[in-house]
């Protein structure tokens, strides 16, 4: 047997005598997350000049490497201890992108802070009006435990109590009996909770099997259950009826940023103290969720109108031309069902385009601020710091999550 470091310094002199790395990427390419987290690689492989050998497959799929292959670094979705040995026994650098946590197992890591996602899911719903919260996911794994107790803690100011039910998934060939036994649970599960109640599901999977429950029971969506999936696989969310709206986990820029820590690493850098987590960045909205869950009509039509038009340059001055009530009430009504004023929720709406352009887009700070509202971007600034305590740019290089991040 060869002794692993005599292995890799074997590796090491291969790879240096050829120009082009040979690097594998074992994630799921079945599920658009996946998809687009190769996609990122591939961003990155292209200035770097890799060559990539990618596995198709799904979640559930074993990870393999070809025989006698000899690359220089892997990327992988390592969820299983089974999964870890085969990677560690390649005997090169790898990144490990998945949320699961395994014990003794090390890998650096590039994943999706799952707190954050939750915490991400609760403020849509609450800005929705919901005061009742529920949630739809797989028992028994810590990582979804992570991403329900973000969710379950920004939510507990106005709902002490958000029931997490908590099932299996069988894609296998039990598959059909075990949809029948989660439809029959989900159904009965359903009839407990308080109405209207915004609901998020672990998956776009799982979200679509919650709209269906609620169709078998004659609930509407979203009217009486909203549905958010934790996740946005588009053509999944986009078939659904109603669509159904998801959280939008980054997972390009995933791939991208393990990209670029194997690349540092496969060079001889130092390997992170701490993994890589990237908050998503924001809420692709459509109509499981396209509902505001409050009884007065004129405040439902000044939020209404908040949304529509928060990056105009309005003012409370114009929601009061659209909605004919005193300023007064106008105040009092939104701090009893929003916690804050309506200038505050209009500035709300504008910080939250802002964030999302920073995350996603390269657009200079000034066009940012113009986009989102902002009349200039020392206006912006101002208000980007009072909220978040970072300047636009701090927060756009913290999201972005720059390589030097990573070795902190």
């Amino acid at each position: 047997m060869v002794e692993p470091n005599r292995r890799n310094r074997s590796r090491r002199r291969r790879s240096s005598e050829r120009s082009t790395p040979h690097v594998a990427v074992l994630v799921d390419t079945a599920t658009g997350w996946g998809r687009r987290l190769v996609r990122g690689v591939v961003n990155y492989s292209q200035h770097a000049n890799w060559s990539l050998w990618i596995k198709s497959g799904g979640q559930e799929t074993p990870l393999w490497l070809p025989p006698g292959w000899q690359g220089d670094g892997i990327i992988a979705r390592i969820g299983t201890p089974a999964a870890a040995r085969r990677i560690r026994a390649a005997g090169v650098p790898a990144v490990n992108i998945s949320a699961i946590e395994l014990p003794d197992v090390d890998f650096p890591r590039v994943a999706t802070d799952l707190r954050a996602a939750g915490r991400l899911a609760a403020e849509h719903l609450l800005d929705r009006g919901f005061v009742q919260f529920a949630y739809y996911g797989l028992a028994h794994r810590p990582y979804v435990d992570h991403h329900y107790e973000g969710f379950a803690e920004t939510v507990s100011p106005v709902c002490c109590d958000c029931p997490f039910y908590g099932t299996t998934f069988d894609s296998g060939a039990g598959a059909r009996t075990a949809w029948n036994i989660r439809q029959r649970g989900l159904s009965r599960w359903l009839k407990t909770l308080d109405k209207p109640v915004a609901v998020v599901a672990w998956t776009t999977e799982l979200g679509r099997e919650l709209i269906h429950a609620c169709r078998r029971e004659g609930l509407l969506v979203p009217e009486q259950v909203a549905v958010l999936a934790a996740d946005n696989d588009e053509l999944l969310c986009e078939a659904c009826t109603p669509s159904l709206s998801g959280i939008e986990l980054t997972s390009e820029r995933i791939g991208l940023e393990a990209a670029r820590l194997l690349d540092r690493l496969m060079r001889g850098g130092r390997v992170p103290k701490r993994p890589l987590l990237l908050e998503p960045t924001g809420v692709v909205a459509r109509q499981s969720t396209d509902t505001l869950a409050v009884e007065d009509p004129d405040l439902a039509r000044a939020i209404a109108f908040i949304r529509s038009h928060a990056t105009e340059p309005i003012q409370v001055q114009d929601v009061l031309r659209e909605v004919p009530v005193s300023r007064r009430w106008l105040e009092r009504r939104f701090r009893e069902v929003l916690g804050r004023g309506p200038a505050a929720e209009i500035r709300r709406v504008r910080l939250a385009r802002v964030k999302r352009l920073l995350a996603e887009t390269e657009m200079p700070i000034p066009q940012v601020a113009r986009l989102a509202g902002f009349g200039s971007r020392e206006y912006l600034a101002a208000a980007f710091k009072a909220e978040f305590n970072l300047t636009p740019r701090q927060f756009r290089n913290q999201t972005q999550a720059r390589s030097a991040a990573g070795e902190e």
